[in-house]
């Protein structure tokens, strides 16, 4: 039996990752969960999970909890991630929480000793190089829970002594894949939410759109498989049913597909190198009609084309990137701007702060700081 702590246990991710284990009772234990806010929930998992500690880094007087989860420890405010990650043992630590918060948390769990699974793309894509040196020292492999990383780590297991030469991430396109580049620049904060195929957050939802969230996955996908930027490619592709390939030497390329569904790269993550039924549908191949297959469109959607040059820069450039896009996302949602100025500020951030250094957590947090500020000050031309 493997124990596990799960770092953003009422999120999506989270959630999932307990309905995997409360399917094999045999295969794992929790030994600690955390959410932000959502104490309700958490209270519920708690009742049902046991874990030995429950963590909210939102912190509630603690006469909030109920009588009936006290029988675990409780620990509150933004430290307590620390805890479940490095402090309570634990073979696994899944760690789902949003944002740069995830980086601080993953280095935790690392310098423990612990084996890591990945759902937070903003590790590595601000702190890439710190996070693999740290993985190589506690002599564990990150194991990715990204349904297209984790594709590709599943197409690797296959390549024996055939060399990979090129990643081919997938896409689904989101709400404007057929949109012409002057209409995507005037979208509105509702045409950006209806995503074709998936209901996610507001914040993913729209990074579908804009596709940013392939440039994070391009830059977490040259840290987890050393592959140079160069020889990943963004591979749109609508109907969702081929999650990433990998293309090898010899020229075979060899592709993981199946119905979408999440559990099934979180049990493979969780029971590696086994795997274990999810009760996810199977795929029915003769139901498909046809997959379709388009690039990713540099122009249309420049995202792509600003990962390839803040990996290219180093230094901070990824970590700018990613700040400024989440501060641009926040205001884009608030209604202060129309969608096309999300690159438009995040390019701006990247031209005004330059080459930061990125030698140490500490010199991350400051440039994501930075990049926060500096879209806050150029807001106000991009407003309506």
């Amino acid at each position: 039996m493997q124990s596990i702590s799960i770092l953003g246990s009422t999120g999506s991710i989270g959630t999932q990752a307990l309905s995997l284990v409360r399917l094999h009772p045999d295969k794992f234990r929790v030994s600690a969960l955390t959410a932000h806010s959502n104490a309700e929930l958490l209270f519920e998992q708690v009742r049902e999970f046991r874990p030995e500690v429950a963590c909210l880094t939102k912190e509630i007087p603690l006469g909030a909890i109920p009588e009936d989860v006290r029988f675990c420890r409780w620990v509150m405010g933004p430290d307590s991630l620390k805890v479940a990650a490095a402090e309570v043992p634990a073979d696994m630590v899944l760690v789902s929480v949003v944002g740069i918060a995830g980086l601080q948390s993953v280095m935790d769990a690392l310098h423990a000793g612990r084996q890591v699974l990945l759902a937070n793309k903003e590790a590595l894509v601000t702190g890439g190089h710190l996070v693999m040196d740290a993985a190589r020292r506690a002599g564990k492999p990150l194991l990715p829970v990204d349904s297209e990383h984790s594709a590709i780590f599943q197409c690797l297991q296959g390549a024996a002594d055939n060399t990979p030469v090129r990643l081919l991430l997938t896409a689904s396109g989101g709400p404007f894949r057929t949109w012409e580049k002057e209409r995507i620049d005037r979208a509105t904060r509702e045409e950006a939410l209806k995503h074709p195929n998936w209901s996610m957050g507001a914040k993913i939802t729209v990074d579908s759109a804009s596709m940013f969230n392939k440039a994070l996955e391009i830059m977490e996908a040259r840290w987890l498989f050393d592959m140079p930027a160069d020889k990943i490619d963004v591979l749109v592709h609508p109907q969702s049913i081929i999650h990433s390939a990998v293309e090898f030497a010899d020229g075979a390329v060899i592709a993981q597909l199946g119905v979408p569904d999440m559990r099934v790269p979180i049990q493979y993550a969780m029971a590696y190198p086994h795997r274990l039924p999810t009760g996810s549908q199977p795929l029915d191949l003769f139901s498909l009609g046809q997959l379709t297959f388009e690039k990713g469109d540099e122009v249309r959607f420049p995202a792509l084309r600003l990962a390839r040059q803040c990996l290219a820069a180093g230094g901070a450039a990824c970590t700018i990137l990613n700040g400024a896009n989440e501060a641009a996302v926040a205001a884009f949602l608030q209604g202060k701007m129309p969608f096309g100025a999300i690159t438009r500020l995040v390019e701006g951030a990247l031209d005004r702060l330059g080459n930061l250094p990125a030698e140490n957590l500490d010199d991350i947090f400051d440039a994501d700081a930075r990049a926060r500020r500096a879209v806050a000050e150029m807001l106000p031309a991009m407003v309506g």
